[in-house]
């Protein structure tokens, strides 16, 4: 959780009061294990997502650093469950089974500039805590309006989910064969049954080189603007109220009336309508 300003950190409070932050965790621990559970998910989550190729005892190191002594049984676990293990599996991408070099997609988004609608779309992951879970969040934006043309919610993180948001946004813009989409070179995009669908609608496959991730930075500035102005503003209980505000954040406020700067300060929606006219 995002310290706001004035307010005083853990371990500011333990300072204050004189408590070991370690013993403060194990209180927190005894008392409120569903909130615990939940704060050591997320601190495995941020973890995972600054060093990929962690394994659980490094992720078990780190999270003795930051004062939280757990077994190493349930950090697998955990990891296992919210597919962090999967995520870090480089084999996913250097196999050589020629159903996953198929995923391996040439890297075309640098050389595109699109002047017009649905001919680069651009994607990406992410997830959501909620009050005891997490979530994962599927994107798809077009990269020339930054309209997002396709979303998906799902609690877990499959090859499944980005399909959801693919197929959602090609019923949605009904894309002209040749439309270029570009992902980072995750499993879930490598997949069998994401390519696929690529496939089976015309559309060409683009992947951002290993450790460009600039490659999808349009897709990246879109998540970073739903965390710090949504995500980071409310605390959400369960997944059906997370999916009312993303509909309402995306759909109606996002796409029809944010004012972007790189579109000249209009929104996705008034861009694309504003260029077609």
């Amino acid at each position: 959780m995002t310290q706001q300003q004035g307010e005083i950190g853990i371990e500011g409070f333990c300072q204050l009061v004189g408590v070991a932050r370690a013993g403060y965790y194990r209180y927190w621990v005894q008392k409120a294990p569903q909130e615990a559970d939940g704060e050591l998910r997320d601190r495995i989550q941020r973890i995972c997502l600054a060093h990929r190729a962690y394994g659980y005892r490094r992720v078990r190191a780190a999270l003795r650093k930051q004062g939280f002594e757990v077994n190493h049984k349930k950090i697998r676990r955990i990891m296992r469950e919210d597919n962090l293990l999967a995520m870090r599996r480089r084999k996913w991408i250097t196999t050589t089974d020629s159903r996953h070099q198929l995923a391996i997609f040439p890297n075309l988004a640098p050389f595109m500039e699109p002047d017009g609608a649905d001919q680069l779309w651009v994607a990406d992951l992410t997830y959501i805590r909620l009050r005891s879970e997490f979530v994962y969040l599927a994107v798809v934006l077009d990269a020339w309006s930054r309209r997002v043309v396709g979303w998906a919610l799902d609690r877990q993180l499959t090859a499944s989910l980005p399909k959801e948001a693919l197929l959602q946004a090609i019923a949605a813009r009904r894309p002209a064969a040749g439309l270029v989409h570009h992902s980072d070179r995750g499993v879930q995009y490598a997949s069998l049954e994401y390519v696929t669908a690529l496939h089976d609608n015309q559309i060409v496959g683009s992947m951002s080189r290993t450790g460009y991730p600039y490659d999808n930075a349009r897709c990246e500035s879109f998540l970073k603007t739903l965390k710090q102005e949504e995500i980071r503003c409310r605390r959400y209980s369960t997944m059906d109220e997370l999916r009312r505000i993303l509909e309402e954040f995306i759909d109606h406020y996002y796409n029809e009336q944010r004012l972007h700067s790189a579109l000249a300060y209009r929104s996705p929606k008034q861009f694309e309508l504003a260029e077609v006219a």
